[in-house]
């Protein structure tokens, strides 16, 4: 049984402990040997704010860095030589910043005493930190070896190719942690090779639904030459899906998005990435998004009183209005808004408000105007169910409309949704299905071009229309 939480505390714990106790091994080190060849004389160690603040902010400042490089991202998935690499490129970039930040200015004797510094701090805390993380991911990897962790998985394909590599996978002698639950068929057949092996979880258009309901969280690829016409469609469909994606080698050059190749013992896979953003820029996004959603809720504290009590003295029903919407794949949660609209507005079915519409209160057509109704959106951010910037979570009644017209909507499921986005800032709200598809292909431009640029752009020009009142 895997608990990404538990394994994600570790890693950081021992970074934490690491980083601290190599703080104070480099400060003993510059008291007993740098300082004394300038004075001459031995120097107390004094344990003064200095060395405090390295004890205690270090740390956090390795674990932000670990963090935006995707250290902790993929805690059960990964090797020990990665560990060394990963960690050796990051401990040097770390310690550079900290050479400059801190230690710089120390007044030494000579220069050579910068080299004995440098290379010594970043020595202590590559060793320190790359011992623990040795052990927890040595012991990780046993356990996948020894079966004791596994990762639930299908395959997409039933004959030849699929045969071999479930072969392969299940006589290596290191499991590599796949369990396989059974397989999808592409083509309808009388007989399916795997059938005689495993399990058929049913057809190639019941994928979404058997993914799902069998808590899948990875999926290998195996077709037969005569299949690979249907990768694009598989592949694309798969993208939507939160899992890790495996293909055999032999399709690489027909499958869409990046493609990293994962030690398999007998069987070479290559693993489909569809990550729109480098790592690093997806970790800034997601903290940028916490700090400006939560600042803004503090600074605007009391404009949200003022907001609420006009909602309250213009017309009965709560303050706060909640509806479903669906997020990033296709997973739904309750989006918060102050209420514009009278109560039970859609006593008469789903209804998109429009630029004259009766049902929003005269408040609610200030708020409206300048998005001020969409300020609780901020706790989505908060949550994790939504970003700043994305495309605008819809209802599934109207993803089922959108869809009918334009297939292709679906592949906005891929990013969380936004309080604002391109497309909103292009055309402000959607009064109707035709202006939701006119609306995507901004918002399918966004997702191709993700970028922290982008985003402030975006951000720039949603203030720019709130604060010139073309909300609505």
């Amino acid at each position: 049984m895997k608990n990404y939480r538990k394994q994600r505390i570790l890693y950081i714990a021992f970074d934490f402990l690491a980083a601290s106790s190599a703080w104070v091994l480099f400060y003993i080190f510059r008291k007993v040997y740098i300082e004394p060849q300038l004075f001459g004389y031995d120097i107390p160690i004094e344990l003064g704010p200095r060395f405090w603040t390295g004890v205690f902010g270090l740390p956090v400042f390795w674990i932000i860095l670990y963090f935006f490089t995707g250290f902790y991202k993929d805690v059960f998935r990964r090797s020990r030589l990665d560990d060394v690499m990963r960690t050796f490129l990051t401990a040097l970039f770390g310690v550079v910043i900290v050479f400059f930040m801190l230690i710089l200015d120390d007044t030494i004797a000579t220069y050579k005493n910068y080299y004995s510094l440098f290379f010594t701090l970043f020595l202590l805390h590559f060793t320190l930190t790359l011992i623990p993380r040795m052990i927890i991911t040595g012991r990780t990897v046993r356990n996948v070896h020894r079966r004791k962790i596994s990762f639930r998985t299908i395959m997409i394909g039933s004959n030849e190719n699929a045969v071999e590599v479930y072969s392969d996978l299940v006589e290596q002698k290191n499991p590599t942690g796949y369990q396989i639950l059974g397989f999808i068929s592409v083509h309808q057949k009388a007989h399916y090779q795997l059938s005689d092996i495993i399990r058929h979880l049913g057809s190639l258009d019941q994928m979404e639904e058997i993914i799902r309901r069998h808590g899948i969280e990875e999926v290998i690829i195996a077709l037969e030459p005569s299949e690979h016409k249907e990768i694009g469609n598989i592949v694309s469909r798969l993208s939507l899906l939160d899992l890790r994606v495996s293909a055999i080698p032999s399709m690489t050059d027909i499958l869409t998005g990046k493609v990293k190749s994962t030690t398999i013992f007998g069987t070479p896979l290559l693993e489909v990435s569809h990550d729109l953003m480098p790592p690093w820029q997806g970790n800034v996004k997601q903290l940028f998004d916490i700090f400006i959603s939560l600042s803004t809720m503090i600074l605007l504290l009391p404009f949200e009183l003022f907001l609420i009590a006009g909602i309250k003295l213009s017309s009965k029903g709560p303050v706060i209005y909640k509806q479903k919407r669906i997020g990033r794949y296709g997973k739904p949660f309750t989006i918060y808004k102050f209420r514009s609209m009278k109560v039970n507005a859609e006593e008469n079915g789903p209804e998109l408000s429009s630029r004259n519409d009766e049902r929003v209160t005269k408040f609610g057509q200030f708020m409206r105007k300048h998005r001020l109704d969409e300020i609780p959106n901020f706790i989505n951010v908060l949550k994790g169910d939504m970003a700043l910037v994305g495309p605008r979570p819809e209802r599934q009644y109207f993803i089922d409309q959108i869809i009918a017209i334009a297939p292709h909507y679906v592949h906005l499921q891929k990013v969380k949704p936004g309080i604002t986005s391109w497309g909103q800032v292009k055309y402000g709200y959607a009064e109707n299905v035709e202006q939701m598809i006119k609306r995507l292909r901004y918002d399918i431009l966004y997702i191709e071009n993700m970028s922290l640029f982008v985003d402030l752009k975006i951000l720039f020009y949603t203030v720019i229309t709130i604060l010139k009142g073309k909300g609505v």
